[in-house]
């Protein structure tokens, strides 16, 4: 299974692309969009390394090809493109091992969609502390999650379990992810840009 538009979209916004390799936020070092050292067989980023865009493009096209065959093995169920979508941006960014121990992905193999799409939530530690992109990322697959076929955002709220004095637990998130009406890619834009 092939991500669709809005997950490429997804994943490109959250990782941004950088040609040159730096250190991410917890000292791995990352090069294009977040690719890392192990992710793609034959890759190996260090310090120094640079790389063109359109090598960014094919390693982020292969690294979610190989990403997606190793998530859809964890699946008891079919997901939709949505679903996987939003299921391979959490795995492309915690990797495959924390993906499969993961409560999204033990609940939406319960058929829990609802609990599966309020886990994501979960995931958004950086060094041990609460990282407020990693928050709207969260959010953003959330989304992706819940929307329906045609790629229009799922019009049920998310609930998550927050203090309200973070990021995921305020008003203003909850409402962003709950109230955006014209398609997933907008759903990526308001809730990054809070």
């Amino acid at each position: 299974m092939k991500p669709n538009a809005a997950t490429v979209e997804l994943i490109k916004s959250f990782e941004g692309c950088r040609l040159k390799a730096y250190q991410d936020s917890v000292g791995v070092t990352t090069i294009g969009y977040g690719l890392t050292t192990g992710a793609l067989p034959g890759v190996s980023v260090s310090r120094g390394m640079v790389i063109t865009q359109m090598q960014a493009e094919e390693y982020l096209t292969k690294t979610l090809e190989l990403f997606g065959n190793k998530i859809l093995l964890m699946m008891t169920r079919k997901p939709t493109p949505n679903q996987f979508g939003a299921m391979l941006s959490l795995a492309y960014n915690v990797g495959t091992g924390g993906f499969k121990k993961s409560t999204v992905l033990r609940k939406f193999n319960a058929d829990n969609l609802s609990d599966a799409a309020a886990a994501f939530a979960m995931w958004n530690k950086a060094g041990g502390k609460i990282d407020r992109g990693l928050v709207r990322r969260r959010a953003a697959e959330a989304a992706l999650f819940l929307a329906d076929s045609n790629d229009q955002v799922y019009a049920g709220a998310v609930t998550v379990d927050a203090p309200t004095n973070t990021v995921i637990g305020s008003t203003t998130m909850q409402a962003t992810v709950v109230t955006v009406g014209s398609g997933v890619g907008a759903a990526v834009i308001a809730v990054s840009s809070l």
